[in-house]
């Protein structure tokens, strides 16, 4: 009773002007706020960073008008640090913020104000090589958007309510969709609005996709304005970039076209050996932070053993997990991912047994989630699996690798195990749209009907289906592109931000040791053209 008490005394000291901004004069005095919206870190470093900035700025030619954009506390800490490194180069930063700690959960409006006057005194710091901009009750901003943008931010609210339930069916009136739309309509507005009074040379934002991050991708957009998203995978000291589009839809359009032919040399050969060879085992390897599987491989054999599968043509099922960020809006001929397995279940349990066995691999990531899984929307349509088919948990102590080792035909919808199979020669059919569909070594349908009969001839005859050498030569050369040259070189990811910061602070990277690393990807940061021929042409 004591929390809800205390609850609806915040909501409505939350609508009272000015009292949070007193509370934290009289009461936090300078002090981080004891919630999980922590700046922490960045609040400790600011006055070094500062320090570093302003006297590289001093040589520094004046450059674009930069307008970066952040939510949550960790996005925060690493768009400042971006910023500063920029402004240091020359450029006129401002950093846009949300003061948010959660996507998912409510919050009163008393604690959201006292987290925005936290954020302010921390930023601040940074004037005045970083102006920043709190879009929490930005004045001037329009009751109504057109149009096109609430579209928009309908569109991104159904990719939030998919990315925090994992699911694929959303409910409009559930609360997290409530939320979400509320939220991102705020940041809608605000970037409308700033946008208009304000407009930038450059907008970079993180990820793009989901969240108020995807409204002020798809804000910046609609406006006209040049805009680049970034993420980071696996890799440390690695970026992914992507100008004036989603980088989470990891469009390598450009980069193949540029080197697409070129052979892999061998040394090129061997790294991507070694890199393959890892992945099946399950260990790390070079600066990739995740193992890709929790079982080491046994061998093909072994597992054609272990789960009673015989000489029939095998089909390897490959899933996703749900509500992931590469799997949201990657529809092509279906519904939705699990409409395509369950209609592909059905497909296989009509079949006379002795045409082909199925082996439905659910990701092992699902261990991790709380949606709906794989298992639930292969045993809804099939209570009772038949003889021919084999469906294995994402708790399975069964490593993918040795399935890919027996498989005659493989299924994926954006999973990167479909291009792994391709490198293994195994023909693969992708159902959704992932950024190796359409590179010559995967079979591509636009629709059920022309799914379903190129199911059927490659069932009736997969040996004639089996990859050419050119084209498994090439789903090789396409992975270590995608591995390795896709990936931009930077210096401060995500997850380790503070820790690779203490490595390589900003008079390191904007040295000119630093610039020979990272000055291009600092450049396409700001939007300049990425030139691939020139990066691969450099052995980059």
């Amino acid at each position: 009773m004591k929390v809800a008490g205390k609850q609806v005394v915040k909501s409505l000291l939350g609508q009272i002007p000015f009292t949070a901004e007193l509370y934290w004069l009289l009461r936090q005095n300078g002090r981080p706020i004891q919630t999980r919206f922590s700046l922490k870190h960045l609040q400790a470093e600011l006055p070094e960073i500062v320090s570093q900035a302003v006297a590289l700025r001093q040589n520094a030619a004046p450059g674009k008008k930069v307008f970066l954009f952040a939510t949550l506390h960790y996005w925060i800490e690493h768009a400042a640090l971006v910023g500063m490194a920029l402004a240091a180069q020359g450029h006129e930063v401002t950093l846009g913020y949300l003061p948010y700690a959660e996507w998912r959960e409510p919050i009163n409006r008393f604690d959201l104000r006292r987290q925005n006057v936290y954020a302010r005194k921390v930023l601040e710091q940074a004037r005045p090589l970083l102006t920043p901009v709190s879009f929490l009750g930005m004045r001037g901003v329009p009751m109504r958007l057109p149009e096109s943008l609430m579209d928009m931010v309908r569109l991104v609210t159904t990719y939030d309510t998919q990315y925090t339930l994992q699911v694929e069916e959303i409910d409009p009136d559930s609360e997290v969709y409530r939320l979400r739309l509320e939220r991102n309509t705020e940041a809608a507005r605000a970037a409308y609005a700033w946008f208009r009074a304000n407009r930038p040379d450059v907008v970079i934002v993180p990820n793009g996709t989901i969240q108020e991050l995807g409204i002020v991708y798809r804000v910046a957009r609609e406006m006209r304005i040049p805009v680049v998203t970034y993420e980071f995978g696996d890799q440390r000291q690695r970026i992914w970039l992507a100008q004036n589009a989603e980088v989470m839809r990891q469009e390598t359009d450009s980069m193949w076209a540029a080197r697409n032919g070129k052979a892999l040399s061998e040394e090129q050969l061997e790294r991507m050996r070694n890199l393959f060879v890892a992945r099946q085992r399950g260990a790390l390897w070079e600066n990739f932070a995740r193992a890709w599987q929790g079982t080491p491989a046994r061998g093909g054999s072994q597992i054609r053993q272990e789960l009673g599968l015989d000489d029939r043509p095998l089909v390897l099922l490959a899933t996703n997990v749900l509500g992931d960020s590469l799997t949201l809006g990657r529809q092509v001929f279906s519904q939705s991912m699990a409409e395509w397995i369950a209609r592909t279940v059905q497909y296989f349990a009509g079949l006379e047994p002795a045409r082909a066995q199925l082996v439905v691999r659910v990701h092992p990531g699902e261990v991790l989630t709380h949606g709906l899984s794989m298992m639930d929307v292969v045993r809804e349509v099939l209570p009772r699996l038949p003889e021919n088919i084999r469906l294995i948990g994402p708790k399975d102590k069964v490593n993918t690798y040795d399935l890919v080792e027996v498989a005659d035909l493989g299924l994926v919808y954006t999973t990167t195990v479909g291009m792994e199979m391709a490198m293994y020669g195994v023909p693969v059919i992708v159902a959704g749209q992932t950024h190796y569909r359409g590179r010559g070594f995967t079979y591509d349908p636009d629709s059920w009907v022309s799914y379903f009969k190129l199911l059927g001839q490659m069932l009736a005859n997969p040996v004639a289906f089996r990859l050419t050498r050119p084209q498994v030569e090439s789903a090789w050369e396409y992975a270590y592109r995608f591995f390795f040259e896709y990936p931009r070189p930077f210096p401060w990811h995500l997850v380790r931000l503070w820790e690779d910061y203490h490595a390589r602070p900003l008079k390191a990277v904007l040295s000119d040791e630093g610039r020979q690393q990272y000055g291009d990807t600092f450049r396409y940061l700001l939007g300049e053209p990425i030139d691939w021929k020139s990066i691969l042409q450099a052995g980059a």
